[in-house]
């Protein structure tokens, strides 16, 4: 006969019973610091190339984009680790740095900041009464895109191979100063200017995304095809974490040997 387990018992098992939130360092707080992270990332970057694309031209789109990435990691940098980009979580994970589970939470999360982000640069977008050209003028609402949604016509492979290499250096930085030896205290200086000079390549070309969040949200609210061409922007920046996560753990490894 089994015995009686006491109410209390039952109730202090469960208790400790781990869950996936666990599993997060910095439990509901971190991933709530990634949402609005990501939404903030979104509604000034994307709103910068909607409302001021003209005055502000690629110069000004990839600044804004780098600037407001550098506010946020010593924002919540200490809280999350600033990741705001699924590729950066990808790479976080396969250089064992993050639990897999944990970054998982973390990309769903900032899927869903992206969207809110898009949503509020579209409701912003619906109260201006009209707008004129600029590097952004044959996209709808920031999207990314190729072929005809691309300034320079580039082709579907041509924008998979950019974004991976822009992804690829974008998290090979986030990897490299986040880790070992080396100046402490300058890793978001270091993260910004990389994203900014990435978007004076990209946005000619693709628009720029290196994070599929940011290319998800805006894409569904396009009024153009940018939902039919998002795909490539959610395939493409894992495949660049993946390559980045390779080299950076190569150069350790060969770093670490050579010190041995």
């Amino acid at each position: 006969m089994q015995e009686a387990v006491a109410p209390g018992a039952v109730r202090a098992a469960a208790a400790q019973s781990p869950t996936a939130i666990d599993k997060v360092d910095g439990g509901w707080p971190a991933l709530a610091a990634e949402f609005v992270g990501t939404a903030v990332l979104v509604f000034f970057g994307v709103g910068t190339a909607v409302f001021s694309d003209v005055n502000a031209g690629v110069l000004g789109i990839a600044i804004a984009f780098g600037f407001v990435l550098v506010a946020l990691v010593y924002a919540i940098g200490s809280i999350s680790g600033c990741h705001v980009n699924p590729a950066v979580t990808i790479g976080m994970v396969l250089a064992r740095r993050m639990n897999p589970i944990a970054g998982a939470m973390y990309v769903l999360v900032q899927f869903a900041g992206g969207i809110i982000g898009a949503l509020l640069v579209y409701w912003v977008s619906h109260t201006i009464r009209a707008r004129s050209g600029g590097p952004f003028s044959r996209k709808s609402l920031g999207s990314n895109g190729y072929g005809g949604n691309s300034d320079l016509f580039i082709s579907a492979g041509g924008a998979f191979l950019v974004e991976v290499i822009l992804t690829a250096l974008l998290v090979l930085i986030v990897l490299s100063v986040t880790s070992g030896p080396g100046v402490k205290g300058l890793e978001g200086v270091a993260i910004g200017l990389s994203l900014t000079a990435i978007h004076l390549v990209g946005i000619p070309l693709t628009g720029t995304s290196v994070n599929p969040a940011r290319s998800l949200g805006p894409a569904i609210f396009a009024t153009n095809n940018a939902l039919s061409q998002v795909w490539l922007f959610i395939v493409a920046p894992p495949v660049g974490a993946v390559l980045a996560a390779g080299i950076h753990m190569l150069i350790r490894r060969r770093a670490a040997e050579s010190t041995a």
